[in-house]
């Protein structure tokens, strides 16, 4: 009995070894896959929507050949994968290691694009299309992020391809800050506290003196001045208003009837990694 014992543990142990030694031959199984066939694999599982599987060849194409031309093109297709796959926190992981790794890279505006639109597609929110809310309504603390990050693309890369975007979705977010404060001043209106409604329907007025959302933030402070008794100062702002929209919906007007402010970007979806590094 101890014999068969014996012999049993003595199998067992040859087994676990034989195992151990068949381990890295498994884990070598993609060794000898050329560069090109790897990012060729990878970009169809892009094309199919499989992002977790293309985020795992480019990463082993980043692994297997870490000092050719690919190396770095797998970096950025690899924060786009994780954007596209509305994982925002390691998108933005990748987007800074990057543009800490390649500074000078010739496409690294891109990351700068690309970060500002992992904040502002968190800003506004895949329900936001569903639903059509208004994503001024949420905390604007996502909108600030994403408003630094497309000001650094313009800023340090005034002449990029995607300069002009990053400031059509500045403008978009100055007036998403403008119209939060709006949402804020009609909060504190609906529950009376007039005064606290005008302070905020004023910093609307002072600090994003070209947004649209300008407009409600008067309508505020006149509505306010009235509660408060300040009817000079009501009138005053009345005569402003009045002057600058004449046609408001606020006073009864027509309204211009277009489609609301905060959907400009239906028109052009998020643009994908660029390829330049590796054609």
């Amino acid at each position: 009995m101890q014999k068969k014992l014996s012999v049993l543990v003595l199998t067992s142990v040859l087994l676990s070894l034989s195992a151990c030694g068949l381990l890295p031959e498994r884990s070598d199984e993609n060794k000898n896959v050329s560069a090109s066939k790897l990012y060729a694999d990878a970009q169809e599982e892009m094309a199919g929507g499989h992002y977790e599987a293309a985020i795992k060849l480019f990463e082993r194409l980043e692994s297997n050949y870490p000092f050719g031309t690919y190396a770095a093109q797998a970096q950025m297709e690899i924060a786009y994968a994780h954007y596209k796959a509305q994982d925002q926190a390691e998108a933005l992981a990748a987007v800074e290691r990057f543009i800490k790794l390649h500074p000078n890279h010739p496409q690294v505006d891109y990351m700068y694009y690309l970060r500002g639109l992992i904040n502002f597609n968190d800003q506004i929110g895949f329900l936001s299309f569903i639903y059509a809310q208004d994503p001024t309504e949420r905390d604007p603390k996502a909108t600030r992020e994403a408003f630094a990050a497309f000001k650094e693309l313009v800023d340090k890369f005034p002449n990029s391809k995607y300069a002009p975007d990053s400031v059509a979705r500045m403008n978009y977010l100055i007036n998403a800050m403008a119209q939060y404060e709006v949402h804020v001043a009609n909060y504190y209106y609906r529950r009376g506290a007039y005064l606290a409604a005008l302070n905020r329907a004023q910093g609307a007025v002072t600090q994003f003196s070209e947004a649209p959302a300008r407009e409600e933030a008067l309508f505020i402070m006149i509505r306010a001045y009235d509660k408060l008794g300040m009817f000079d100062l009501r009138d005053d702002t009345q005569r402003i208003f009045t002057m600058n929209y004449p046609n408001s919906r606020f006073m009864g007007g027509k309204g211009s009837g277009d489609a609301p402010w905060w959907k400009f970007w239906a028109k052009a979806g998020p643009k994908p990694a660029p390829k330049d590094a590796v054609q």
